[in-house]
């Protein structure tokens, strides 16, 4: 124990995110303002988005800066055959939680022992890497979880166990996997889900439940982070704020009652920006060319980090685009269409040709910046919540296109609660994509005006006096207690 007359040492957290894009971004915003306030912050990224990010963006985004520092663990997975595409969300899943125990706990126990670093004394790590409570733990240190999803998504993966406790999971058969017509059984009613909206389906809930493995590895996986490492851990930080998921944060806090929300956490002011976190380099190009355009004229298309499309619906994608009429600025991965495990050229040929001067393709872009320029009107969305939650600080609406994950039950609640969206079916060919387009664009006025008012809500939020900003500054004080 220190004595009196000795300084305390400054509180050290460990920050630890899932290893893909959009959960190394709002844990990296976390961690800044938390050094911002005055702790000295490890941030843990993998061996392998360690050396994407050096690619991307150069030294000076892994470099720290004074009492911000970077390290590496490896993920449990081979080198990649391709360094810079995304890696495969299963097998991740399961090589973190089966070998990166032993990676944390030497990385702890080697900054104790580190010159002129303050021991850990806290750690916070992502929900998908919820197995770092039980290591922390072991080793007498507070553990916090970051739940990258919404409120409503996670409420969903904390009722997986009832899903298979009740016979809905797994899928009897192939048949319930899909839909031919209305009623089938992803069109399920589960009006027993306490916090979840009224007219809630098996199909609104987190696609990792459409199995017919009694031992699917994601399904397991989810039921574990949310029975085994919510609970035992100190508290539960999520990426949302109080207005916007009132009900669903109730039914989180019956469960788990020391649960801050802290979002958007877009909104944070900028604080060292050269540590950034976009493991793919972005296109400077998107600002100037959108300072070209009118109001609210363009569609911004983005289907986030992870999604792969067929080349046939990439093909319908871009017609729909191009048939709509609104200049579009269109995120197109590298990695994003994949021919029999292989990546091939996403767009069909000769397509930038031809909208030319009124379409705009990039491999990667600032997506917040993006959303908050003047002349976007619309934002054509995968539904993760990263991008929901920009959109509606941006007061922007949209029109969603739901991959996996909890991108499905977000875009519910966008559409149908939130009345800031429209939904794109999953099959949509280019007539649908020109429909919802239009309607986005020229017929929106009641979606506008509710992200109007969400914007609204969300920036009350954030500032003095918001519900988002006292629960911030009230875990910046709970994470504070240094261990002696």
């Amino acid at each position: 124990m220190a004595s009196s007359s000795e300084p305390a040492a400054k509180p050290h957290v460990l920050l630890i995110p899932y290893p893909a894009q959009g959960h190394v971004n709002p844990l990296l915003r976390l961690a800044k303002a938390l050094h911002l306030r005055s702790f000295h912050v490890t941030f843990v990224h993998t061996e392998h988005n360690h050396g994407r990010l050096l690619r991307s963006r150069g030294t000076g985004a892994v470099e720290g800066a004074d009492g911000f520092r970077f390290e590496t663990i490896p993920d449990g997975l081979p080198p990649a055959a391709e360094l810079d595409a995304t890696q495969d969300i299963w097998k991740l899943c399961e090589a973190t939680r089966r070998t990166c125990p032993g990676p944390v706990r030497e990385l702890i126990q080697r900054l104790n022992r580190t010159e002129g670093v303050p021991p850990v004394s806290c750690v916070i790590a992502d929900g998908a890497m919820g197995f770092v409570v039980h290591v922390a733990k072991e080793m007498g240190l507070p553990a916090y979880l970051f739940f990258t999803p919404s409120a409503c998504g996670f409420l969903a993966y904390l009722n997986f166990d009832q899903l298979v406790k009740r016979g809905y999971v797994p899928f009897k058969d192939e048949s319930c996997l899909t839909n031919k017509h209305d009623g089938g059984y992803l069109d399920t009613a589960l009006d027993w889900v306490t916090g979840m909206i009224s007219n809630i389906r098996l199909r609104d809930f987190p696609t990792f439940i459409r199995t017919t493995d009694a031992d699917d590895v994601m399904v397991t996986i989810n039921i574990k982070q949310c029975e085994l490492d919510a609970p035992a851990a100190d508290g539960i930080v999520l990426n949302t704020f109080d207005d916007l998921e009132s009900t669903a944060l109730a039914a989180i806090r019956a469960r788990l009652p020391n649960t801050f929300t802290i979002g958007p956490l877009v909104s944070l002011p900028p604080y060292l920006p050269s540590l950034a976190s976009s493991l793919w380099k972005e296109d400077s190009v998107c600002t100037r060319w959108l300072d070209q355009q009118a109001d609210g004229s363009v569609v911004y298309v983005n289907f986030g980090s992870i999604t792969v499309v067929a080349r046939e619906q990439m093909a319908e994608f871009a017609r729909g685009l191009a048939g709509a009429g609104s200049p579009f600025l269109w995120v197109v991965r590298p990695d994003m269409v994949r021919d029999g495990g292989e990546t091939s050229t996403p767009l069909p040929e000769g397509f930038v040709e031809e909208v030319a001067g009124r379409g705009l393709m990039v491999g990667w872009c600032d997506q917040e910046a993006v959303l908050e320029h003047r002349a976007t009107g619309g934002f054509l969305t995968h539904c993760g919540w990263n991008s929901t939650l920009e959109s509606l600080h941006a007061g922007v609406p949209m029109v969603c296109w739901p991959f996996f994950a909890e991108q499905v039950t977000n875009c519910r609640y966008t559409c149908d609660e939130w009345g800031v969206g429209l939904e794109l079916a999953r099959d949509a060919g280019r007539e649908e994509v020109v429909a919802a387009v239009r309607e986005l664009m020229a017929d929106g006025g009641e979606m506008r005006r509710k992200a109007a008012e969400w914007k609204n809500k969300a920036e009350k939020a954030v500032a003095v006096g918001g519900s988002s900003k006292g629960n911030l500054e009230r875990f910046v004080k709970e994470i504070a207690r240094v261990n002696r």
